[in-house]
């Protein structure tokens, strides 16, 4: 397969599309057109690993490996059964299927999947089996390999996923505070307002540290993840010299990032103190403990680092109260705090509820809409006072 390019979706919850576009034109790739949940792009070997290794904002990136016309079970397992499945799956791997059906008369995903798994094995591939059966030593899974069916007016897509497990599992963040935002979403909030660490950062309520975090990794120009395997590591077709220019790229990053810090501060705060432990935790596994200026603080007790004017990105509580008071006096004292003691600054706030944000007194802006947790949220961005 030596020369040949991808046909590849980088997804990304609705809403993060245009800051995956950047992220790849960043890394040399040229984006295709921008659909509702993701961007398709075509891509070498080397770009597809480069996209897994530095997408931040992206949740997995899908290589599309067959397309066609399927009205009927009969034509679904004969076109199925044609496709070359050879390069994808190696010998002894499970299969999972993820299928999705919208206006079409094979609507049933269930059965679909039960079909297409059939139609492979009649095939004459004896490994696909299923999801993740034992070996038969009966002690670890089989490795499972991620196959995402989209059938559209009786259109079907069929994809491999080349990450594994989810981009946004990082690996540092074992730990999380109440209502853990995404670092894929994270990322996204500095990415958004062209944040790149040549100025000051305060998150006033870190939580478990996932803005300052991410922060840091885009501020030293180190990959999202430091230490994690992808699926493709386990196609036949993996081409490991392409896999070896990708991870030299990424030592060279480490090796830059050796002995220095974020070239301007990171300031996280929170008044929960067993938040701002697991923050401090998840920042020495992540490598950016130093680059952290971490404490125990309220609100009231913010101070900007010293310095010229940088930004306050942060997502402050949801939710109707707050042990202690009212949301909105939560909301009112973070806009005077800001007025006063960050006067010059621009501020990002993620929220769920923007008469909330109202209550800041601050004149903020749409700059994002997606979703966090399920919940519908608005990155509002404006200036400080």
């Amino acid at each position: 397969m030596a020369g040949h390019r991808h046909e590849a979706f980088a997804v990304c919850v609705p809403g993060l599309e245009g800051i995956v576009a950047a992220e790849l034109r960043a890394l040399g790739v040229r984006p295709g057109p921008q659909e509702r949940g993701g961007v398709g792009f075509r891509a070498t070997h080397r770009q597809l690993y480069a996209a897994n290794r530095w997408l931040r904002t992206a949740t997995r990136v899908l290589v599309r490996v067959a397309s066609f016309r399927a009205a009927s079970f009969a034509e679904l397992e004969r076109r199925a059964a044609a496709v070359d499945w050879a390069p994808w799956v190696a010998p002894g791997a499970g299969v999972e299927w993820r299928v999705s059906s919208h206006a079409s008369r094979l609507y049933h995903t269930g059965a679909v999947a039960e079909r297409l798994a059939r139609a492979v094995g009649a095939g004459g591939a004896d490994r696909w089996a299923g999801r993740g059966h034992p070996d038969q030593s009966g002690d670890e899974p089989r490795p499972t390999q991620l196959v995402v069916v989209r059938i559209d007016r009786d259109r079907v897509t069929v994809s491999v996923d080349s990450s594994g497990e989810p981009l946004h599992h990082r690996g540092w963040r074992r730990e999380t505070a109440k209502a853990p935002l995404r670092p894929t979403l994270a990322a996204a909030l500095a990415l958004a307002v062209g944040w790149d660490g040549t100025v000051a950062l305060v998150d006033p309520f870190c939580g478990s540290g996932t803005i300052p975090i991410e922060a840091a990794l885009l501020a030293r120009g180190l990959p999202p993840a430091l230490e994690r395997a992808y699926a493709f590591q386990r196609w036949p077709s993996f081409e490991p010299g392409a896999w070896a220019s990708v991870a030299g790229a990424v030592r060279t990053a480490v090796e830059r990032a050796e002995g220095t810090i974020a070239p301007a501060a990171i300031v996280a705060r929170d008044r929960d103190a067993g938040a701002v432990a697991v923050t401090a935790r998840n920042a020495e596994r992540a490598g950016v403990a130093a680059d952290l200026d971490l404490a125990v603080a309220a609100i009231s007790a913010l101070h900007p680092p010293p310095g010229p004017p940088g930004w306050v990105i942060t997502n402050p509580p949801y939710g109707t109260r707050l042990a202690g008071g009212d949301l909105r006096d939560l909301y009112a004292r973070l806009g005077t705090v800001l007025r006063t003691k960050l006067a010059g600054w621009r501020v990002g706030l993620l929220v769920a509820d923007r008469r909330l944000a109202g209550h800041t007194g601050l004149a903020l802006d749409e700059a994002l809409r997606t979703t966090s947790g399920g919940m519908a949220v608005r990155f509002l961005v404006g200036d400080a006072g």
